[in-house]
C-alpha cells in the first residue's frame, strides 16, 4: 500500500472513530439538537390536560354561586380561554421566555416572530410552538383564577379587560422572574409548576380586586349558597385529572421528573382530603362534599411548586400540612365582612405560599438534581423561598391595584345593583342557566324582570329558546 493511500485510509479511520467517540469540534457534536418524539408526544398531551382545566375551573366555581349567577361565573373562566390566550401568543410569551433582561423579556418574539418547529429555547427537545403553546395554558388559567374572589357583582367587560391587561403586565413578569431565567431564578427559587408564579400571584390579584369592587350586596347578611354541589365535585375531579399535565408537563419531557411530578401530584392532595374530612368532621360534626372538593383544589394548588423537587412520602406530609393553615383561613375569613366569594385566598394563596414554604423544606437534589431544603442540609432554601413569595405578593398587589384604579376610570367596575338583585346572566348575557317545567327561566318571572330595563328584556327574550 503507498504511503499515500495509507493516509488517506488513517484519515477515515480517524474521523470515523471521532464521530464516534462524538469528540467535540465533530460534526456529530455540532449537529443540531433533535426533535424527540417521545417528548413531543407527552407535551401535546399535557397541553391538551391544560387546557382543559379552565373549563373544569369553571365548573368548579359555577357550581359554588347562586343559580342567577351560574352561567355569567363559568364566563369568566371561559372568556379567559379566548383574550388571554390570543394575547399570550402576541405578546405575552415574548415578555416571559425571551431573553430580555432580570426583569422582563424583550420584544423579539412578538406575534411569535422566530418561534418555530425546532428546538430551542427552555424547551430543549420540542418544537418551542408547542413549548409556547403549554405555558399559554397556564397563563390562561391563572387570570382566570381571580374571578373567583369577585363573582356575582364586577361587570363582565370591566373583568375582562383586566385579566387582559393583568396577564401582560403582572403574569409575563412574574414568570418571566422565576422561569425566564430572571432574578429569581438566578437566586434559585424553586417553583416547579407555578405555586408563586400562578397561585399566589393569582390570589393577591383576588385579594386586591374583592376590596377594590367591594362585596356582594347581600353579603354577610344573606345566606349565599352554593346552588350546584355536583358541579363543584365534577370540576374539582376535572382539575385533578388536569393537573397531572400541569405538573408532570412541567418537566417538558416524558423522563423520570415527569414521572415523579405525577405521583406526587397523585398523593399530596389524597393526604389533604384525608386531613381536611377530619377537619370538617370536627368543626360541623360531618364532612362536606364542598369541603371535600376544596380539600383537593387545595392539595394540587401546596404541590405545585414542589412536585418534581420532593419525594412522594414528603408528598403525602406536604398535602396533609398544608390542609390546616388554609382551612383555619377560610374559616377566619366567612367571619369577616371580606366578601372574596369563593375563598380564592385560603385555597390559592395560602396554599400556594405553604407549599412553595414546604418546597424549601423537602426538597431533595438525589431526586431533583436542582436543590436540597432543610431537610436535607440546605436552610437558606427556604429564605430564597420566602424571596420569591413576598416578591410575587407585592408585586402583584401594587400592579394589580393600579390596574383597576385605571379601568374605573374608563368602565365601572361594579354591576350596577338592579343587575346585581336580577343575576349577571340575564343582565350580562341575556342568557340563564336553567328552565323550570313550564319553560319559564328560573329568573324571569315578572316581578324579576322589571329591574331589567325594557331593551335588554326584549333582547333577552328574542334571543331565548321558543318553548311550547
Amino acid at each position: 500500500m503507498s504511503t499515500s493511500r495509507l493516509v488517506r485510509v488513517s484519515a477515515v479511520v480517524g474521523a470515523g472513530l471521532l464521530f464516534v467517540l462524538g469528540v467535540p469540534g465533530t460534526a456529530a457534536a455540532q449537529a443540531p439538537p433533535q426533535l424527540s418524539g417521545a417528548d413531543t408526544a407527552w407535551m401535546l398531551i399535557a397541553t391538551a390536560l391544560v387546557l382543559l382545566m379552565t373549563p373544569a375551573l369553571a365548573f368548579f366555581y359555577g357550581g359554588l354561586v347562586r343559580s342567577k349567577n351560574a352561567l355569567n361565573t363559568m364566563m369568566m373562566s371561559v372568556i379567559s380561554l379566548g383574550f388571554v390566550g390570543v394575547l399570550w401568543a402576541m405578546f405575552g410569551y415574548s415578555l416571559a421566555f425571551s431573553t430580555g433582561s432580570n426583569w422582563i423579556g424583550d420584544t423579539s418574539n412578538f406575534f411569535l416572530r422566530g418561534v418555530g418547529l425546532d428546538p430551542q429555547g427552555p424547551a430543549a427537545l420540542i418544537p418551542q410552538v408547542l413549548f409556547m403553546a403549554f405555558q399559554g395554558t397556564f397563563a390562561i388559567i391563572t387570570a382566570a383564577l381571580i374571578s373567583g374572589a369577585i363573582v356575582e357583582r364586577m361587570r363582565f367587560s370591566a373583568y375582562v379587560a383586566f385579566i387582559s391587561l393583568w396577564a401582560l403586565f403582572v403574569y409575563s413578569p412574574i414568570a418571566h422572574w422565576v422561569w425566564g431565567g430572571g432574578w429569581l431564578a438566578k437566586m434559585g427559587a424553586l417553583d416547579f409548576a407555578g405555586g408563586t408564579v400562578v397561585h399566589v400571584n393569582a390570589a393577591v390579584a383576588a385579594l386586591v380586586a374583592a376590596i377594590v369592587v367591594g362585596k356582594r350586596t347581600e353579603y354577610p347578611s344573606t345566606s349565599l349558597l352554593p346552588h350546584n354541589v355536583p358541579f363543584t365535585l365534577l370540576g374539582a375531579g376535572l382539575l385533578w385529572f388536569g393537573w397531572f399535565g400541569f405538573n408532570a408537563g412541567s418537566a417538558v419531557a416524558a423522563n423520570g421528573i415527569a414521572g415523579l411530578a405525577f405521583v406526587t401530584t397523585m398523593l399530596a392532595p389524597a393526604a389533604t382530603l384525608v386531613v381536611w374530612t377530619f377537619l370538617d368532621a370536627i368543626k360541623g360534626g360531618k364532612p362536606t362534599a364542598v369541603g371535600a372538593a376544596t380539600a383537593i383544589v387545595v392539595g394540587l394548588v401546596a404541590v405545585t411548586p414542589a412536585a418534581g423537587f420532593i419525594g412522594p412520602m414528603s408528598a403525602i406530609a406536604l398535602g396533609g400540612i398544608a390542609a390546616v393553615p388554609s382551612y383555619l383561613v377560610l374559616q377566619w375569613r366567612a367571619k369577616t365582612s371580606l366578601d372574596d366569594s369563593l375563598d380564592v385566598v385560603a385555597a390559592h394563596g395560602v396554599g400556594g405560599t405553604v407549599g412553595a414554604l414546604l418546597t424549601g423544606v423537602f426538597a431533595q437534589k438525589a431526586l431533583n438534581g436542582v436543590a436540597d431544603g432543610v431537610l436535607f442540609g440546605n436552610p437558606g432554601q427556604i429564605l430564597v423561598q420566602g424571596t420569591a413569595i413576598l416578591a410575587a405578593i407585592v408585586y402583584s398587589g401594587v400592579v394589580s391595584f393600579v390596574l383597576l384604579k385605571l379601568i374605573a376610570l374608563v368602565l365601572p367596575l361594579r354591576a350596577t345593583t338592579s343587575d346585581e338583585a336580577v343575576g349577571l346572566d340575564i343582565a350580562a348575557h341575556g342568557e340563564e342557566a336553567y328552565l323550570h317545567s313550564d319553560g319559564g327561566g328560573g329568573r324571569s318571572s315578572l316581578s324579576a324582570m322589571e329591574a331589567v330595563p325594557a331593551q335588554r328584556r326584549v333582547d333577552s327574550l328574542v334571543s331565548a329558546p321558543v318553548s311550547k
